[in-house]
């Protein structure tokens, strides 16, 4: 069986964008499917990590066209705002500068459903002619940036290939949504095109159980749920930090600041010498001034360590070397439907996670479910500082570790299975 795959992100696309049809590429062949790649030529990718390109498999094959991107033009008024907006960090709107609102305007009313839009029309004149001339069995779309399915929607309706539409993040309910001002009649476009693509697809995948849930109740289309998962990472033996560091990988925006978190540490520094001695609070990634600013008004700056984006494979050596990871994720019921890619990853670190986030999120179930941590609502100060008090006295013992059960199943190869089910039985 021969897939299309029409992704956005490709090596040396950095960040977690990249990584679930990666290893779905990597593993697809185990399960007789030959998948070919349909890439930008040309992207403007915020994070790039160069030694994911050793993770493709020999012999794919990967086509490329040009695309034009409205973010090189956008660099002109502001090159470091139109960097920070494209990794999607966005300030409170009181912290707003007037270019930051000026982009956010033009970029939610002006580019819908996103600013890659201009490589649907390119790409579906390119794709038509490759898939009349080429056996293809089926054609996958994945989004965000969800112009991508747009591409999937106008070939099924040219050539009549079977169609499936993977959301790795929802459409019209994603956490930026609201940030980016737009107009009555541009939320209605969203709205309209979404729905399209529900309607048209042969199959939609998408990443969490809420998601499923909510796109049930827009289409008749058959919806699967394959979340991300966890890879068998060869990497040298981490050592354990000494220090009782507490980390979180990946980027934190504006609206994933946990105020109540950085309050329990200060008041633990305060009441208990030998953690204030002991504590370091790790951050990797990108990370907004407002968080920061948080953290120094709670008085952590002496505690707090900055990286810059790492290589994959060094942000899994810090997991595994952490002695806590924290996962946070925006207090808002449309993040409920967020699983983030690291959840897996942080798993199998056998590192106890601190989660963070809105009531009912999908985390919750998965972190109970595999018991590889504690979920906490933004609100719970209390039970927080319990279970960071706990864990450091386990960390003190030399017992402090975490004791999953079930993982199995999120292993990057047995979601490459189910996918591949998927593909071969779309009307299920």
């Amino acid at each position: 069986m021969k897939v299309l795959i029409v992704t956005y992100y490709w090596p040396p696309a950095g960040g977690p964008g990249v990584q679930r049809w990666l290893k779905f590429v990597k593993y697809f062949r185990d399960f007789d499917i030959e998948p070919i790649v349909y890439v930008p030529e040309n992207p403007t990718y915020p994070i790039e990590d160069t030694s994911l390109l050793s993770e493709i498999p020999e012999g794919i094959e990967v086509l490329k066209q040009p695309i034009f991107e409205p973010y090189r033009l956008a660099q002109i008024f502001s090159k470091k705002e139109t960097k920070t907006i494209s990794k999607g960090i966005i300030a409170g709107v009181a912290k707003q500068s007037f270019i930051q609102r000026l982009l956010l305007y033009i970029r939610g009313n002006f580019f819908i459903p996103d600013a890659r839009k201009f490589w649907v029309k390119p790409s579906v004149i390119y794709l038509k002619e490759y898939l009349s001339e080429n056996k293809i069995n089926a054609v996958i779309t994945t989004g965000p940036p969800h112009s991508i399915h747009l591409i999937g929607k106008e070939l099924k309706k040219h050539t009549g290939v079977k169609w499936f539409a993977d959301f790795r993040d929802p459409w019209t309910t994603i956490g930026y949504h609201d940030k980016l001002k737009l107009t009555k009649r541009s939320m209605q476009k969203h709205t309209s095109m979404e729905k399209a693509v529900l309607n048209t697809a042969d199959h939609v995948v998408v990443t969490s159980f809420t998601t499923k849930k909510e796109f049930k109740g827009i289409t008749n289309t058959p919806v699967s749920v394959v979340t991300n998962g966890y890879d068998k990472e060869s990497v040298s033996e981490p050592v354990l930090d000494t220090k009782f560091t507490i980390s979180h990988i990946g980027s934190l925006l504006s609206g994933r600041n946990p105020k109540n978190l950085w309050k329990a540490l200060c008041d633990l520094t305060e009441e208990n010498k030998t953690f204030s001695l002991a504590l370091r609070l790790q951050l990797v990634g990108a990370v907004s001034d407002d968080v920061l600013y948080s953290i120094k008004e709670a008085g952590l700056s002496d505690f707090l360590v900055l990286k810059a984006y790492v290589p994959h494979a060094e942000a899994i050596q810090i997991q595994r070397s952490s002695q806590v990871l924290l996962l946070i994720e925006i207090d808002s019921k449309d993040t409920r439907c967020i699983i983030p890619g690291k959840l897996f990853e942080y798993m199998v670190s056998t590192r106890p996670i601190i989660a963070i986030g809105p009531r009912g999120a999908d985390v919750s179930r998965l972190i109970s479910e595999t018991n590889s941590g504690t979920f906490f609502e933004y609100q719970e100060y209390e039970k927080i500082k319990a279970q960071i008090l706990e864990y450091f006295v386990q960390f003190q013992k030399g017992t402090l570790a975490s004791h999953v059960i079930g993982v199995g199943k999120y292993s990057r190869r047995e979601l490459t299975k189910t996918m591949a089910d998927i593909l071969k039985n779309p009307d299920f």
